[in-house]
């Protein structure tokens, strides 16, 4: 248990909870109505663990954050449904739910049913991770279609979805879920943050996502990288680009926005101006070339004057390009960085490393000054109550008088 009381955390324990006595004594003094955030991740939890579990997550009454990743590592595929939908159910009706990871699960697509349930249920929380769980295409159209429904049940009530967030990354969704997806993001047309990186999706599924995520016309936040542009996907973003006016992030590294040597209409839309909003974009691995540094950096005092982050590693980069020197000199003036090798993005990483050092050697500084002075005080003090001491002393002393006695005869 965290030092707040409001935090249950067992994170990165590497617990193995089999049964109700494993995890009885964890749970044990802690009180489930104070309970805002629960953090599990890096444990393992088996079935009656879980049902432990889910009878405390009953009784929470203000928990808004659940996190649930990575924690039925080495657990049999016919366990992983059984603990998943204990836990789940626990969740349905809990209102002040904000954010439900369920992240580097192996739910695969025979273990998502659990969560059918809690997704079309609870109709409350706003952000929901599920990255990394090897889904499949028919695994994550079961999800898809799930929060669709969900968004359906909010409208019959008169209500606008609370989602507005979704991380789905890692799971191998191709082309065969990109429908539902797109459904599904068309029915949360207020989500803000999509992020779908690494899921083997290629140019009809993107071109179908686009538009469906074109519909979410407060997007600010959209991750696709390491999936399949082409010329179709291209085309189709570049299109619903100008629909997120308030896009302040962008990551298309590794999409195959462009063959080699040709512009890209992604980034020919971008340098018009589609995002006035724009502060990061990521293109890494796109095959371009000179000319589309060109092209960026002739608009980069205009179109693109909020763009503070650009990285381009392993494009056509020549040792050294005029273009790629404006865009440097322009984006340092602003704060900001221009990626062009893996050496700056290790350099950056350096940087970093060797800024939160600082920061700890001045943290220590300031406790040591603050030792030393407490030290000093302390001291200070002592030597004060010393010399009261003696004062009071030697005021005692001038106060007795010791006479000598005499005898008559």
């Amino acid at each position: 248990m965290a030092a707040s009381t409001t935090t249950f955390s067992l994170s990165g324990r590497g617990l193995k909870l089999n049964t109700r006595a494993d995890i009885a004594p964890l749970l044990e003094g802690v009180n489930p109505e104070l309970i805002e955030e629960i953090h599990l991740g890096g444990n393992t939890i088996g079935v009656e663990a879980s049902l432990a579990l889910a009878e405390f997550l009953e009784k929470t009454k203000v928990l808004k954050v659940a996190d649930f990743a990575d924690i039925f590592t080495g657990r049999l595929i016919d366990e992983i449904p059984q603990a998943l939908s204990a836990i789940c159910d626990a969740l349905k009706d809990k209102t002040t739910l904000v954010e439900i990871d369920l992240s580097d699960n192996a739910f695969g697509g025979r273990s998502v049913d659990p969560i059918v349930p809690f997704l079309t249920h609870n109709r409350s929380f706003q952000i929901f991770k599920l990255n990394n769980n090897g889904l499949g295409p028919a695994g994550g159209a079961v999800i898809a279609d799930a929060l669709a429904e969900s968004a359906r049940l909010s409208k019959k009530e008169g209500k606008t979805s609370n989602l507005r967030t979704v991380i789905c990354g890692r799971n191998r969704l191709e082309d065969g879920s990109a429908e539902a997806w797109a459904t599904a993001f068309r029915e949360h047309g207020g989500l803000k943050e999509i992020r779908m990186p690494q899921n083997g999706i290629r140019m009809d599924g993107i071109s179908a996502l686009v538009k469906g995520i074109s519909e979410c016309k407060e997007l600010e936040y959209l991750d696709f990288q390491d999936n399949t542009f082409g010329e179709l996907g291209s085309e189709t973003m570049a299109t619903a680009l100008d629909r997120w006016p308030s896009l302040h992030t962008l990551n298309l590294s590794d999409c195959v926005l462009a063959e080699e040597g040709a512009f890209s209409p992604v980034v020919d839309k971008l340098v018009k101006g589609s995002n006035p909003k724009l502060h990061t974009l990521l293109l890494q691995n796109n095959n371009f070339e000179s000319e589309t540094f060109s092209l960026l950096a002739r608009n980069i005092d205009s179109s693109l004057a909020t763009l503070t982050r650009l990285e381009l590693q392993w494009n056509d980069v020549e040792e050294y390009d005029e273009a790629l020197a404006v865009l440097a000199r322009v984006l340092k003036a602003r704060g900001g960085k221009l990626l062009t090798q893996d050496e700056d993005e290790e350099e950056e990483e350096e940087e970093e490393e060797k800024e939160e050092e600082a920061e700890e050697e001045e943290e220590e500084k300031a406790q040591k000054t603050e030792n030393v002075g407490t030290q000093t005080q302390e001291a200070e003090s002592a030597k004060s109550i010393m010399e009261k001491a003696n004062d009071a002393l030697a005021d005692l002393m001038s106060k007795v008088s010791i006479g000598s006695g005499s005898s008559s005869s």
